[in-house]
């Protein structure tokens, strides 16, 4: 847990700890409200002369950047355990591994995806016009993230803004900001202009802050309360805002579907890092016919995981990062076994150990108006419910007010594609779970109360650009025949392209000719 500890200079600092020990890994300053400010006039300062460089130039840098964590990739995954509790394993499976993609495809490919975009005009274009799309760098991006991922999810955004041609202010979370403090110094070691990249540490203060230091865009992930009180502080200074929030995204199991992979898949997607990501699955259906043979299975796979410090080389669940969220897990589960549901695994905090440790959980005998089934646990709880229709199964799916992920189960790829499209979700997976935030090509983001916006793919990387619509009259020697003076002939005129030209049809356009003409020679006799 991060502490605010006032320093020898009397300057406030953070103290971030591994979760798992209580051992102190490090301080960090807690900026204030006037050095945030700073730090963004650093980086608009900077930013004119990045975003005036070509998209090979900023690819080159970024690569030099991930040649950098590829050669310290031990370290950077070290580090990452020991601020957050997470296994070794998964701090290079789903941080590094899928960050390093990511730069890798946006340095080769954001200037394919930014380049000038043709408009189709329809029938305009018989009247000399035409219409493109260009794409400019926003200025500077303002970046508060969580600490759930605190390699992946910053650095993701800020290799994709920088390719934008953006600078950047970082805040992370006070848990874990040495891993955001790392991945500043991988991409000043790469060369990359001082000020253009700014990591401003420190808590909530801090974040509210960057808000208002007049950046250009928000990009923040976290809570859903939280994210509120980001929109609605942006809003002060229309200041447009990317916000990642919270899931509780259903898993369906069908009949059909490979029992044993399900399974395992159901198992992963609940704890992996601890159940602590917005993807998890957080709710599973599973078909009644099958459900013994499935909750089977699920308890046989939970029994096989092995939970100690994340830093132990054989770990698969870690401690939980935050003592507060387990206390949000420890109140979810005692409220639904006390309403009658089962733990066939778990259900109570380790003890004997010293930091936030809560082992995988299985919950049986659940009902939908259990919190465990309604808020967002964000921990490592698997609760079960059966259904009998595929009708029952996205009824329940969508009885959420989140909206994030969700994935559905089956051996008919066409009947797992229809229920796909019922559900709603920003993703739904078939056949696989949680893991589509690591697919750079993809977007990411949600609906409902998960959230508004996209990051990753092309439409993340245009919440990081404004765009400018260029219109063009090749006739500029002719006016328009909608200008003025509005004579009897020109009304008689615009009932026609009414009638006739907002049809679409290039012959029914065409009748019109004869009164276009008539309309021209009028307008130069006047």
């Amino acid at each position: 847990m991060a502490q605010s500890i006032p320093a020898k200079s009397e300057r406030a600092e953070l103290s971030s700890c591994n979760p798992a020990t209580g051992e102190e890994i490090g301080r960090v300053p807690l900026f204030m409200p006037e050095e945030v400010a700073r730090a963004v006039g650093r980086a608009r300062a900077e930013q004119p002369d990045w975003a005036a460089r070509s998209f090979r130039e900023r690819g080159r840098l970024v690569m030099k950047a991930r040649k950098i964590i590829l050669k310290e990739l031990e370290q950077i995954a070290l580090l990452i355990s020991r601020e957050t509790g997470k296994p070794l394993a998964e701090a290079i499976a789903m941080e590094i591994t899928p960050s390093l993609d990511l730069m890798q495809y946006f340095a080769r490919q954001a200037g394919a995806l930014l380049q000038r975009s043709r408009i189709h005009v329809g029938l305009y274009a018989w009247m000399g016009r035409a219409s493109y799309m260009i794409y400019k760098p926003l200025g500077v991006v303002g970046i508060i993230s969580p600490w759930n991922f605190p390699w992946a999810t910053p650095l993701d955004e800020v290799a994709m803004a920088l390719m934008a041609g953006n600078a950047v202010v970082l805040k992370p979370s006070e848990l874990t900001p040495l891993t955001s403090l790392k991945i500043k110094d991988v991409f000043n070691r790469a060369g990359l202009p001082d000020g253009l990249l700014q990591v401003a540490t420190g808590d909530g203060s801090t974040g509210a802050a960057l808000v208002g230091a007049g950046v250009n865009k928000i990009m923040f992930t976290g809570s859903v309360t939280t994210g509120k009180r980001v929109a609605e502080a942006a809003a002060k200074y229309l200041t447009p805002v990317v916000l990642e929030l919270g899931g509780k995204d259903p898993m369906i199991v069908l009949a059909d579907a490979n029992l044993e992979n399900a399974a395992r898949g159901a198992v992963w997607g609940a704890f992996a890092n601890s159940g602590q990501s917005c993807a998890a699955v957080e709710r599973c259906y599973v078909q009644e016919s099958i459900a013994p043979q499935f909750i089977e299975a699920v308890v046989v796979e939970t029994r096989r995981l092995r939970q100690g410090a994340g830093t132990n080389q054989d770990s698969d669940i870690g401690s939980m990062t935050s003592e507060r969220q387990l206390r949000v897990v420890e109140r979810h589960v005692y409220e639904a076994t006390a309403r009658g549901a089962v733990a066939l695994t778990g259900g109570e905090r380790l003890t004997a150990e010293p930091g936030p440790f809560f082992p995988p959980t299985v919950l049986t005998n659940v009902d939908q108006d259990m919190e465990v089934m309604r808020e967002e646990t964000f921990g490592p709880v698997l609760p079960i419910m059966t259904f009998k229709t595929d009708e029952d199964a996205v009824r329940l799916a969508n009885d959420s007010s989140y909206g994030l992920t969700a994935s559905v189960w089956t051996g008919d790829i066409a009947r797992g594609q229809r229920l796909a499209e019922q559900i709603d979700a920003g993703t739904v997976i078939v056949n696989d779970v949680l893991y589509t935030h690591a697919v750079a090509q993809t977007p990411w983001g949600g609906v409902k109360q998960s959230g508004l916006g996209r990051t990753h793919g092309r439409a993340g990387l245009l919440e990081l650009v404004s765009q400018q619509h260029i219109h063009v009259n090749r006739f500029s020697f002719l006016p328009d025949l909608w200008w003025f003076n509005y004579s009897p002939l020109a009304g008689r005129l615009f009932r026609g392209l009414a009638r006739r030209f907002a049809s679409g049809s290039l012959a029914q356009t065409s009748l019109l000719l004869p009164q276009m003409l008539r309309r021209l020679l009028e307008r130069r006799r006047n």
